[in-house]
């Protein structure tokens, strides 16, 4: 038992690191859900548009992203995001490279996957409100923004929190990029491998527990919000 006392205090005296690797990762997964419902949403009204340019835009992004793997995607943006940002500003990116290159990676990769459940939350409602939102002279942005999207996001809001959790358990390929998450943070800190393996257990039962209570959270949502 000497092994598990050890590691005990081990993590006592690391938790200020694990806090803020933890942090790193929360806020890798709440930037990226959120800019990536905004984008999504944008991608999901364009692939419904009768403008065939930004419907065959949004199919071809959609189908892009879905098509390769993330891990390469992250690996692009980590080289592609500096040298974009010093070629538009002429100056030098000063802030963690890793951190900016991972929220916006994930953003546009998971904007593909929001998409799709926002265009299918979209195409669920009956299409005699928007006709009822014309017959009471409202345009099609007045009726997307007022009558179809509100209902849309409430039929499709635990979709979009269950590809949420989804992100958070992806969120670990930044290591492969070098950013301090909570599972390079528990990672970095074993010397043996028998400490090593502790640690990696140890940050695969902080995100089950994590993942687990936000499904149970997200059905409980879903019984709610059923009609």
């Amino acid at each position: 038992m000497d092994w598990l006392t050890s590691f005990i205090q081990d993590l006592q005296q690391s938790g200020p690191a694990l806090w803020h690797g933890l942090s790193i990762t929360l806020k890798v997964v709440i930037s990226a859900t959120i800019g990536g419902v905004f984008i999504g949403t944008l991608l999901a009204l364009m692939r419904l548009s009768s403008i065939k340019a930004l419907n065959w835009f949004a199919k071809g992004y959609v189908n892009l992203f879905r098509s390769i793997p993330l891990l390469l995607v992250l690996m692009w943006f980590y080289f592609a995001v500096p040298f974009i940002y010093t070629g538009i500003t002429g100056n030098y990116l000063t802030i963690d490279t890793a951190l900016v290159s991972s929220i916006v990676a994930f953003m546009l990769f998971e904007a593909a996957y929001f998409s799709e459940i926002v265009r299918a939350g979209i195409q669920s409602i009956p299409k005699g409100q928007t006709s009822a939102a014309y017959a009471l002279g409202m345009s099609y942005s007045q009726a997307m923004r007022l009558i179809i999207l509100p209902q849309a996001f409430r039929k499709m809001t635990p979709l979009l929190l269950q590809q949420t959790i989804i992100l958070f358990q992806d969120s670990t390929m930044v290591y492969a990029i070098g950013l301090l998450d909570f599972f390079r943070t528990n990672y970095v800190r074993g010397d043996l491998m028998s400490l090593l393996t502790q640690y990696i257990l140890f940050a695969g039962l902080v995100y089950f527990t994590i993942s687990m209570i936000a499904t149970y959270a997200v059905k409980k949502l879903q019984r709610r919000l059923s009609v």
